[in-house]
């Protein structure tokens, strides 16, 4: 696995779809991955630090995990199947010490990994396929 930081958020006005790209940390290799406007929006609110008066949907899935007792140990994005991202949360239950595996779309486990300060990595098959590229 290869882990990877949000590098930047790419906004095209005149397409409902944007594009969030991560960077291999301490490397070249970049990833862009098509997310809808509401997850863009829900990454930038935190980007911002702008605080909505009442939670937005990360923000209850982040309040949800904590209450539950376990944390967010990392984000793996780890399928690509027909031209389709896959993710994983990856939740260390405290109490037990377990570990649990929750299927995610990449775009809702980033805006998740931003609020929860969770590292985010991808496997190296899907940066292979994918063909990241080093600018």
């Amino acid at each position: 696995m290869v882990e990877m930081k949000l590098n930047k958020i790419i906004v095209n006005e005149k397409r409902y779809d944007q594009v969030v790209v991560l960077k291999e940390k301490g490397g070249k290799r970049f990833l862009p991955i098509i997310i809808g406007a509401s997850e863009t929006q829900a990454i930038k609110i935190k980007l911002t630090g702008f605080s909505p008066p009442r939670p937005i949907t990360h923000d209850l899935l982040k309040s949800t995990i904590e209450e539950l007792g376990a944390d967010l140990e990392k984000v793996v994005i780890d399928k690509l199947e027909q031209n389709i991202f896959h993710a994983k949360l990856v939740l260390k239950i405290k109490n037990n010490g377990k570990t649990k595996y929750i299927d995610a779309r990449p775009s809702d486990s980033i805006a998740l990994a931003v609020r929860m300060k969770a590292p985010i990595f991808v496997e190296e098959s899907v940066l292979e396929k994918i063909g990241a590229f080093d600018k």
